[in-house]
């Protein structure tokens, strides 16, 4: 069996104004060990342009164009990097109510995006309205626990995608929250919410064990945490197994580091999100030999 030891070698915060990186680890190893560079971003809400000068918290911070640039910065310094997004692309700016996430998508697909998860802020023009979007979006539109077997999106939307990367084999799931109370029933209509605990263990032992993927990405709209015993990517994390990373959105968390939790067979997981906004680009840098994740 794979060994399943894990550690995150750099996380970078880009803050996008700027341009600025910050590893908060080693420095790279040796030549010796194969790098897959994973990029994220969560929350972007179609804020195409930068935060005003007058935001009290963010401004001037943001913008697909900076965030494009550092994406372009990092792609000529790194062979092979993955580029992911949790969800709520969707809603914020006059931008949406013009083109309803058209124009998202396409920015986003000449970035690079090799896959996004849903959020709620997707159903905001109801199905249909996702639906008339998603032929600009020329990256996965990934969702293991929404069934859309009875509507429009039936067999538009996957549970996961895999990605060989210099010979390293990536899974990649997507899971959303509840969208009773959050989302109009008028907008969500015939689609039917599945247990993201059980859908994620069912998908994440697929792509681990049958498909044997060397690293296992969870793209998540579940929250990072709450109070009360709601599930969250802190709760999943807990209880997962055969899950390498859980890249987060829903509650536009700020992270200076990512989360390195134990899962229920006491194997490191990560948990990592980047706010909201566009504001920040995260990364996490794995590191393999033989096809094996290593710890140093």
């Amino acid at each position: 069996m794979k060994s399943r030891n894990l550690i995150i070698k750099t996380f970078l915060i880009g803050f996008i104004l700027v341009g600025i990186s910050a590893s908060a680890f080693n420095p790279a190893p040796k030549d010796r060990y194969k790098k897959i560079t994973i990029l994220f971003t969560n929350d972007t809400h179609s804020r195409i342009e930068p935060f005003a000068k007058n935001d009290k918290r963010l401004a001037n911070l943001g913008g697909y164009a900076r965030r494009a640039a550092m994406i372009n910065q990092i792609r000529s310094e790194e062979k092979n990097v993955l580029l992911f997004d949790a969800g709520d692309v969707f809603q914020g700016t006059p931008y949406f109510n013009f083109y309803h996430g058209e124009l998202e998508y396409k920015l986003m697909s000449l970035m690079g995006y090799n896959a996004i998860t849903i959020g709620n802020h997707e159903f905001d023009g109801g199905i249909e309205g996702l639906n008339k979007a998603l032929p600009a979006a020329k990256f996965d539109v990934l969702s293991a626990n929404y069934d859309f077997s009875e509507t429009i999106l039936k067999d538009k939307i996957k549970p996961y995608a895999i990605y060989i990367i210099n010979g390293i084999k990536v899974g990649v799931f997507g899971l959303g929250v509840a969208l009773d109370g959050l989302v109009t029933a008028n907008n969500y209509g015939k689609i039917k919410y599945l247990d993201p605990t059980e859908k994620a263990a069912e998908v994440a032992f697929l792509l681990k064990k049958t498909e044997k993927c060397d690293l296992v990405v969870c793209l998540s709209h579940l929250g990072f945490s709450y109070q009360d015993k709601q599930i969250s990517d802190v709760v999943l994390a807990k209880q997962s197994k055969n899950i390498d990373i859980i890249i987060g959105g829903h509650t536009h968390t700020f992270m200076d580091n990512p989360y390195v939790l134990k899962n229920s067979d006491n194997e490191d997981i990560v948990v990592a999100q980047m706010g909201w906004g566009g504001t920040r680009l995260g990364r996490v840098d794995f590191y393999f030999t033989k096809n094996k994740l290593v710890k140093f």
